[in-house]
């Protein structure tokens, strides 16, 4: 007798890169949510009609469906992530995982699974992921949770994330094996035979000669759709409105920090994680030796200094960046790097950003998995928030074999 496949409810499923994979290693997911009208649009094109559009904190667990098999959701991560300089213990998006426990307290599923980036480990000193942990263990569940990087998996792009287990079958969670060499690989692991590591190149190289259009189109042998992107390759961003001598201000700030008698060990706890304080007070450091401005009222707070320098280090306006070699791919021989939500990175040889397809397989989506969206931001945005399909589905199967093996245990 066929088996029937174990049913899935996902939670922030964006575009569904961890559906896919999930359905990949043969899960059904059953019921879906997201709060992104774009997002929204391109799963139901890729999935079916089983995905709700809402905010998950107003949906009645009522209107999800009873007795699924496991719980996945990677929770937004914009609070957590570390190149959010502006993160805080308190931001609003770092709750949103409670979400997720509430549905999973209601639901009682055999596991769960939950993806966030690499910076929920520090924040708050590592407090945050404890009380997260704490909490889903609290109604049942056996937790445990591993810092993956995808390119150690077949993925064509160097990317960090955390990924949560939970079962409540009393078993111990697993996560997959490495399966690929990096540039990062430890030696002693080079002993395990490992595939060898798949480069920007390799994945996205076949593209760089087909001019960017939204018609479908075949390249090497390949049926290829959103091969669209941004030509504009002039961007901008926040600089300061008025000159500022950075080494004039960490003196400056040295000599507050000396008269308050705070050591920069404090000012680090003051800001709750690991900052870039120390950056702040010595001159031998060429970036980031200026506070951004809600720093700088953090600090004025903290230090009780005067308003000589407030108008330099708070006031900012709007700058072009020009088209040059620094914001260009550099590692086309190695795995890119972490795919963003924001702008994506210029192609290596060609006056454009990478285009919704490039990232899409950056990203191991299929050829076949097609992006809705009124802008290249939107689409953008959803390829850079998902979870690698090859990724997540290597994380589904470990969780298939853990509750194929109960069931074989319970059978025998």
């Amino acid at each position: 007798m066929k088996k029937k496949p174990l049913k899935i409810i996902s939670l922030f499923a964006g575009a569904g890169g961890m559906d896919l994979g999930f359905k990949n290693a043969g899960f059904d997911i059953i019921w879906a949510n997201d709060f992104d009208p774009d997002s929204v649009k391109t799963y139901k094109r890729n999935f079916g009609d089983h995905i709700v559009l809402g905010d998950i904190e107003k949906i009645r667990t009522n209107n999800m469906p009873d007795n699924p098999d496991i719980v996945i959701g990677g929770f937004p991560c914009q609070g957590f992530s570390i190149a959010n300089l502006g993160r805080s213990v308190d931001d609003s998006r770092n709750k949103l995982y409670k979400q997720m426990l509430r549905v999973i307290r209601v639901k009682k599923p055999k596991y769960f699974v939950a993806e966030n980036v690499a910076g929920i480990l520090t924040l708050g000193k590592g407090a945050v992921m404890q009380k997260i942990i704490k909490d889903f263990k609290s109604i049942g569940y056996k937790v445990d949770y591993k810092l993956l990087n995808a390119a150690d998996y077949g993925v064509p792009q160097a990317r960090r994330r955390v990924f949560i287990i939970g079962n409540r079958l009393g078993l111990d969670n697993q996560f997959p094996k490495q399966t690929h060499e990096t540039p990062l690989t430890e030696k002693h692991m080079l002993a395990e035979v490992l595939e060898k590591h798949i480069t920007t190149k390799e994945a996205i190289g076949f593209l760089s000669k087909a001019p960017l259009t939204n018609k479908v189109f075949y390249s090497n042998n390949r049926v290829i759709h959103n091969h669209v992107g941004d030509t504009n390759v002039h961007d901008e961003f926040w600089g300061r409105k008025y000159p500022v001598n950075q080494f004039d201000i960490c003196d400056y700030l040295k000599k507050w920090r000396k008269k308050a008698g705070i050591s920069t060990k404090k000012v680090d706890e003051h800001f709750g994680y690991a900052h870039t304080a120390g950056h702040w007070f010595r001159k031998d450091n060429n970036s980031g030796s200026i506070p951004n401005p809600d720093d700088w009222k953090g600090l004025k707070k903290l230090l009780g200094f005067d308003s000589k320098y407030d108008k330099q280090a708070t006031t900012l306006v709007k700058k072009k960046i020009q088209f040059e070699q620094s914001l260009r791919i550099t590692n086309w021989d190695t795995p890119s790097d972490t795919l963003t939500a924001t702008s994506p990175e210029i192609h290596v040889n060609l006056k454009r950003r990478l285009s919704v397809r490039e990232c899409a397989i950056l990203q191991t989506f299929p050829d076949d998995f097609v992006f809705e969206g009124a802008t290249f931001r939107s689409m953008h945005k959803q390829i850079g928030n998902a979870v690698p399909v090859l990724l997540a589905e290597k994380v589904a199967k470990e969780i298939k074999k853990m509750i194929e093996s109960k069931s074989l245990i319970r059978a025998a």
